[in-house]
Order: structure tokens, then sequence, then C-alpha cells
């Protein structure tokens, strides 16, 4: 049974709706009460349990390892607060490390079989690459988001204590991840604001995007349900040959590529972007060479088909 902390948010469902489906039970640990959704009522009670619980409490943590027999850990809940100054800082990182820590703990003494954690493609801000990001690149010591900055400790951390409690740790570098449940509007790109503008027939609000964001931008994003899959395949592998994997679809999507696909599907759609890049670093993918290798994985997602089951969705009533 793997334990998943977060596994009812947007990255989180979408993963253990793929771990259910690869045959696997899952307990979901959440810090606030929470019901088991609809799309799990065939597996609730017998391959799907939620349990609620604050992984920095230790002892609650551990009652959760008496309940269950755990083998493996997949750390998929919020860390770092955003947005910045929503919490006392010292306080809540003390609170971030205790929780991470806990769960280095758990993972000892229920010798479970592989703690996953997710880091993200933040980590990469200011690495130097002439093709795409390998997990091999020499990261900075910096970061300009407290999102990379913490999950750059989290690895180190991972690295650290892998090697020292003999836990295998891994790190899964994430994408630009959209889709059912996701964010929106997302700080980072513009793809959720654009897709919920065409199912809703407006203009899309992009003020809350942290650059500019215009047509022939891109980053490496990828379906929401691609990323939930090919964590469940990395948690459940029966070997792992690296301790750091990008998870993402190994190519950039540019806004431009982006609105076609969109006014494929919603002719008429009001999602205009400026021509150009904005400025900035070049755009690079993320190599998932490793992922492929490891898991077989390949992307079932392209942006057409990503965009249709994603407005379809929206119409059909849901809110995000």
């Amino acid at each position: 049974m793997i334990l998943i902390t977060g596994g009812l948010g947007f990255i989180g469902t979408h993963t253990t709706r793929a771990l259910l489906d690869l045959g696997e039970s899952c307990v979901l640990v959440q810090r606030r009460p929470a019901e088991v959704p609809a799309g799990f009522a065939a597996e609730a009670g017998e391959r799907l349990f939620v349990e609620q619980a604050d992984v920095t409490d230790e002892g609650a943590l551990s009652a959760i390892g008496d309940r269950y027999e755990i083998t493996g850990i997949l750390h998929l809940a919020g860390s770092m607060p955003w947005p910045v100054g929503a919490y006392e800082p010292v306080e809540h990182t003390e609170r971030a490390l205790r929780g991470l820590l806990n769960l280095f703990r758990a993972a000892r003494d229920w010798q479970v079989r592989r703690l996953g954690l997710a880091s993200t493609i933040g980590v990469y801000a200011g690495v130097t690459a002439d093709g795409p990001l390998r997990e091999d690149l020499p990261l900075t010591m910096d970061a300009p988001h407290p999102i990379p900055r913490f999950k750059k400790i989290g690895e180190l951390l991972a690295g650290h204590l892998d090697e020292v409690l003999g836990v295998e740790t891994v790190s899964y570098r994430i994408g630009g991840i959209w889709g059912p449940l996701g964010h929106n509007p997302d700080p980072f790109f513009p793809a959720p604001q654009l897709v919920h503008a065409a199912a809703r027939g407006t203009e899309p609000d992009l003020s809350a995007l942290m650059t500019e964001a215009r047509a022939g931008s891109g980053i490496d994003v990828c379906y929401v349900k691609d990323c939930g899959r090919a964590l469940a395949l990395l948690q459940t592998a029966g070997r792992l040959r690296h301790r750091t994997y990008n998870v993402a679809s190994g190519r950039i999507t540019t806004n431009g590529e982006l609105i076609e696909a969109i006014r494929q599907h919603v002719p008429g759609a009001r999602v205009e972007l400026p021509e150009g890049r904005a400025p900035g670093p070049v755009d690079h993918p993320l190599d998932i060479t490793r992922l492929r290798e490891d898991t077989g994985f390949e992307p079932a997602y392209d942006t057409g088909r990503a965009v249709a089951e994603y407005v379809d969705w929206l119409r059909a009533g849901h809110e995000r």
C-alpha cells in the first residue's frame, strides 16, 4: 500500500487514479477533513483509504503505519507557502522541514521500498544549457521563487538521508502541469487561463502571470493525467537506476500552439496573445530519457487531445 500526501490535490488525485489502475492500494493523508470523491467510490474502503493527519505530527503519522501496511510513500503535498507572506516565514519553514523529516522517519521505521518526493521544473532556473534540461546538470545555488528554493533544499536532504538511512529516496522534477482540478489562475504559464476563457466564452485574465505572455513563448507543459501516470510508474517500478527524474512531456509547447488547439476545438475563442517571445532566457524542454528508459513512459496526450478533454470537462460544470 502506498501512502500519498496530498493525494486528493491536483496532481495527487490523478496520481492516485493511476496507481489504482495499476492495481495498487493507496492511503491518502490529508491535513484537512476530506471525503472520498465520487470517482474513487468503487475502491473506497477496499483499496483506497483517506486519513486526516498532519505530517508535522510524528505521532499521528506513525499511527497510520499501525493501521496499514505501508510499502511506499509519495510526498505530493505542498510545502512552502504561496503567496509569499501567507505565513510567518521561520515557523512555516520549520513546519515544512519537520513534515519532510517525519516522512523520512516513517519510511525508515516502516521499511518502505521507495520514498518519492515531488520537486519542480523551477530548480533549473538559471541553469545554462544548449538543449534539453538533464537531471545531471549542475544547479545554481539560488532560486527566483520560494517553491524551487525549498525543493532544492529537499533534494539535498533526500540525497543525504538516502545515503545514511538506506531508504531509497527519489526526487521527481515535475514540469508545468495543467488539466482538470488544476490551478487557475496559474502564475507561471497561461494554459489554464486560456482554456478556462475558451470554455466560458470570455477573454482570459492573465494578470496573475509573473511574466508577459506571448504567442512564441512556451515551456514544457504536461497534461496532468500523463503526469499522474508517470509518477505512478516511477513509484511502482521494480528498479530505478537514478535518484532524480524529470516528469514532463519532453517538449516545449508554445502558447501559439496551445491557442491553435483551442481554436480548433472552440472556434471563435477569444484567446489572442501578442506575437513573438517574451524577453528572458531561451526555453528548454526537460529531458525525459531516464523516465522513458526506466518505466516505458510515453505521453498519451498531445496538445489537441488535452485541450479538447479539458474544455469538455469544464463545460460539463466543473469549476477547475
